[in-house]
């Protein structure tokens, strides 16, 4: 062994004992290529669904019936871009640029959630959207509030404070229009029977065929596996649908006393690898909304770049 390999060993035996320990690894902290490409492929993805995500509600602004409704909303789309900022942040201590990334995902060289690739059709899926899929976000990112790498823990914490408010704002707005008229109770039943499969499917697929569960858990960057994630969002989503007086659209639901959680049916995997390949029904109509809103935001990158240039010849002149 040469004294570079042995040197790298002793790297790497190093970081997998700060895992073991459940230690935090920082960005200037040695760590291995395939930990570094693991976050940024889950990272960016993340970071993408967030920017993504801000379009189907947006489209609802101007349409939310209230003045109340619609500053809510407003500040939902905000909040979605403040989170993409944060994880595009975190990224950016791997060494990826965030300009960089944005190009991959224009390129389809990264993917976002598929959630978001389906039509917002009534505003009862303003609230749908909000109650499962942030509903699914918590799920999935509470856990994340403890992995291995220190910038993207530390983002998740403010991140899921948020997700809680819009996942309750969701809820209650569905309860809203539960107590209105006939027509909006089968309005949200309609949206949930709609958007309950995309949500199971956000939880990627399960165990025993995901390519990168087995290492992201070994180095706790994920700490709960798909399938555990999809049950806990099951057990959540379930009583609060009885609560609100919609059922989702799954026969096998129902409690398993001894098993003390919901069963219930799992999504169409066929159906999930069509659309994570890219073949959602809006996917193409994101990606150029995503293109052009980047391309036309040239200038304000440009004017700021220019500000923050001058701003440092002035320091070094003073």
């Amino acid at each position: 062994m040469t004294d570079t390999a042995a040197t790298e060993a002793g790297l790497e035996a190093e970081f997998e004992a700060r895992i073991a320990a459940d230690e935090r690894i920082e960005p200037r902290d040695w760590m291995p290529e395939g930990y570094r490409r693991t976050l940024v492929r889950q990272m960016s993805q993340h970071a993408h669904s967030e920017i993504i995500g801000m379009q189907p509600e947006a489209e609802w602004i101007g349409c939310a019936p209230s003045l109340r409704r619609k500053a809510i909303l407003l500040a939902k789309v905000q909040d979605e871009a403040g989170h993409g900022l944060y994880v595009y942040s975190a990224i950016e201590t791997l060494g990826v640029d965030r300009a960089e990334l944005t190009e991959r995902l224009l390129a389809g060289e990264q993917r976002y959630s598929a959630l978001f690739d389906h039509p917002v059709r009534t505003y009862a899926d303003v609230g749908t959207i909000a109650w499962l899929g942030d509903g699914a976000a918590i799920c999935l990112q509470v856990p994340a509030c403890r992995a291995s790498y220190g910038p993207y823990a530390r983002a998740m914490f403010r991140i899921c404070k948020e997700e809680s408010f819009h996942h309750r704002q969701g809820y209650e707005l569905l309860t809203a229009m539960m107590r209105g008229t006939a027509e909006q109770r089968a309005m949200v039943q309609e949206s949930l029977e709609r958007w309950w499969w995309p949500t199971m499917m956000m939880f990627g697929p399960p165990n025993a065929r995901s390519t990168h569960t087995e290492r992201s858990m070994r180095w706790r960057i994920k700490r709960v596996t798909n399938d555990e994630m999809r049950q806990q969002f099951v057990d959540m989503a379930a009583p609060q649908a009885e609560a609100l007086g919609v059922r989702p659209p799954d026969p096998a639901l129902r409690w398993n006393p001894e098993r003390e959680h919901y069963d219930y049916t799992d999504p169409d995997w066929a159906d999930f690898e069509r659309l994570i390949s890219g073949d959602g029904p809006l996917r193409a109509q994101r990606i150029a909304h995503r293109e052009r809103v980047h391309r036309e935001g040239a200038w304000v990158r440009e004017a700021a770049l220019a500000y923050a240039r001058r701003n440092e010849g002035a320091e070094v002149g003073a």
